[in-house]
C-alpha cells in the first residue's frame, strides 16, 4: 500500500504528459502541455533553493534563459542532436550558477533575495546592452529539425513537427523530475535541509552553510537550464524576456501555489499557473487577476500549498469516511462555485465596460456555453439587472458557506469526542 502511495504521483504525472495528446491530439493542447512540461521542471529546480534550503530567489530566470541562450548558440554553431540539447543548456545554467552564486551565497536570508534581486536586473540589463548576444528585441531562434539526425529507433524523428518535439520536451521533463527527486533524497540536500532549518547548528558539526548554499544553487540552475532549453525546443526562440523579472515571479507563484514542503507541490502549482498563462488568458485579457485571486486565496486558506491542503483533507477523509464528511465537502464546492460565479461576472462585465464586447464573449467562452453570450451581453448592458444577479449569487454563497461552516463544524466536534465503549452507560 505504501509503495502504491509512493508511486501515485509518477503514475499521474506521466498520464498527464502521455494521455491527452492521444485522445485530444490539438495544437492548442500540444501547446499547453509543452509549457506545462516546461514549468514543472523549472518549478521544481526552484524548490532546490526555497524548499530543501530555504533560499528565496527573485533572480532564478536568469539561469533558465540564459541557459536557453547557450544552448541556442551552440545549437546554431554545431547543429548538435536536439536530444543532448536540454543537457548542454543545464550545463549552461550552471556554469552561470557558479559565476552568479558565488556573489549571491555570501548571505542568507532577505539579504540573499536582494542580491538576486540585483543580479536579475543585471542580466536584464545586460540582455538590452548586448544585442549582438542576446538577439535584442528579435531574440535568437533556432531550427529544431536542423539538427543532426539520430540513428535507431528514432532515425526518422526530424523533432519538426509539433508532436515530435512535444514527446521530447515530455520525456526530459520525467528525466529531469525523477534526477531532482534522487537528488532530494542524498545526504547532501539532507545537510542543505539542516542548513535552512538551523544554520548555526549546522556549523557546530562541521558544516560551512555557504558552501552548502552554493551547492544547491549550482545544482538549481543545471535543472533552470535544462528547463529554459525546452522552452527554447518549444518556442523555438529564446529571447530577453526569457531572463525577466515576471518569469522569476510565475516560478515563485508557481512553487508557492503547489507547496514547498512535498515534492510534487511545485508540479501542481506549475500546472495550475500554466493553465491560467494559457488557457484563460486565450479567452480573457483579465487572467492576471484570477491569478492573482487565486494565489491570495492558496496563501490565505492553505499556507502550505496545494500539496498540503490535498494531504490534510485525505487523511481527513481517511479518518472519518467519505460518507461522514460527503455534506461538509459538497456545502463547501456549492459555496465555492457560487462565489466565484458572482466574481467573474464582476469581473467580465467590468472588463468588458473598459474594453468593449470581446470580454463578453469571453465570459460565455469561460462558462463553457456559446449560448449564454447574448444573455450576458443583456446582462451587461442592463446594470440593475446584473447587481440584482449579482447580490442574488452573493447571497446564496454566503448562506451555502453557512451550511459548510456547520457541516466542518460537526465533523471537528465528531473528531474531538471520544468514543463510547460498547459496556459504557448512556
Amino acid at each position: 500500500m505504501r509503495r502504491r502511495r509512493s508511486l501515485a504521483p509518477w503514475l499521474a504525472l506521466v498520464a498527464f504528459l502521455a494521455v491527452p495528446p492521444f485522445v485530444w491530439p490539438h495544437s492548442w493542447l500540444l501547446a499547453y502541455l509543452a509549457q506545462s512540461a516546461t514549468m514543472i521542471v523549472f518549478a521544481l529546480s526552484y524548490n532546490l533553493l526555497l524548499g530543501e534550503t530555504g533560499l528565496l530567489s527573485f533572480g532564478h530566470a536568469a539561469y533558465a534563459g540564459l541557459g536557453a541562450l547557450i544552448a541556442a548558440h551552440v545549437f546554431n554553431a554545431s547543429g548538435m542532436p536536439l536530444v543532448l540539447l536540454p543537457l548542454v543548456g543545464g550545463l549552461g545554467g550552471a556554469l552561470c550558477g557558479v559565476l552568479l552564486g558565488f556573489i549571491a551565497t555570501r548571505r542568507a536570508g532577505t539579504a540573499f533575495a536582494m542580491i538576486t534581486l540585483g543580479l536579475g536586473e543585471l542580466v536584464v540589463a545586460a540582455a538590452w546592452a548586448l544585442p549582438d548576444w542576446f538577439g535584442g528585441e528579435a531574440g535568437v531562434a533556432i531550427d529544431r529539425a536542423s539538427g543532426a539526425r539520430l540513428t535507431g529507433p528514432l532515425a526518422g524523428w526530424s523533432f519538426g513537427p509539433a508532436r515530435e518535439a512535444y514527446a521530447l520536451i515530455a520525456v526530459w521533463c520525467v528525466v529531469a523530475s525523477v534526477a531532482m527527486f534522487a537528488l532530494s533524497r542524498t545526504p547532501f540536500m539532507r545537510l542543505a535541509n539542516a542548513v535552512r532549518d538551523n544554520p548555526a547548528r549546522a556549523a557546530a558539526i562541521g558544516c560551512y552553510p555557504p558552501r552548502v548554499r552554493y551547492g544547491v544553487v549550482v545544482l538549481s540552475a543545471f535543472f533552470a537550464g535544462v528547463a529554459g532549453t525546452l522552452g527554447l525546443i518549444n518556442m523555438e526562440l529564446v529571447s530577453t524576456e526569457s531572463v525577466g523579472m515576471m518569469r522569476s515571479g510565475a516560478v515563485l507563484i508557481a512553487t508557492v501555489t503547489g507547496g514547498t514542503a512535498a515534492f510534487f507541490g511545485p508540479v501542481a502549482g506549475a500546472v495550475v499557473l500554466t493553465f491560467f498563462s494559457v488557457i484563460v488568458a486565450s479567452v480573457t485579457r483579465a487572467w492576471l487577476f484570477y491569478l492573482g485571486l487565486f494565489f491570495v486565496a492558496v496563501v490565505m486558506a492553505a499556507p502550505d500549498g496545494l500539496a498540503g491542503f490535498g494531504t490534510r483533507h485525505a487523511a481527513r477523509i481517511a479518518a472519518h469516511g467519505w460518507r461522514r464528511c460527503r455534506a461538509a465537502y459538497l456545502w463547501s464546492a456549492a459555496a465555492a462555485l457560487l462565489g466565484l460565479a458572482a466574481i467573474v461576472l464582476a469581473v467580465q462585465w467590468a472588463y468588458a465596460a473598459q474594453f468593449g464586447a470581446d470580454e463578453g464573449a469571453a465570459l460565455g467562452a469561460l462558462f463553457g456555453a456559446s449560448a449564454a453570450v447574448p444573455l450576458l451581453s443583456t446582462l451587461a448592458a442592463s446594470p440593475p439587472r446584473l447587481a440584482l444577479l449579482l447580490g442574488a449569487l452573493a447571497i446564496l454563497a454566503g448562506l451555502t458557506m453557512r451550511r459548510a461552516i456547520r457541516a466542518h463544524s460537526s465533523l471537528a466536534a465528531h473528531a474531538t469526542c471520544p468514543a463510547r465503549l460498547p459496556g459504557d452507560a448512556r
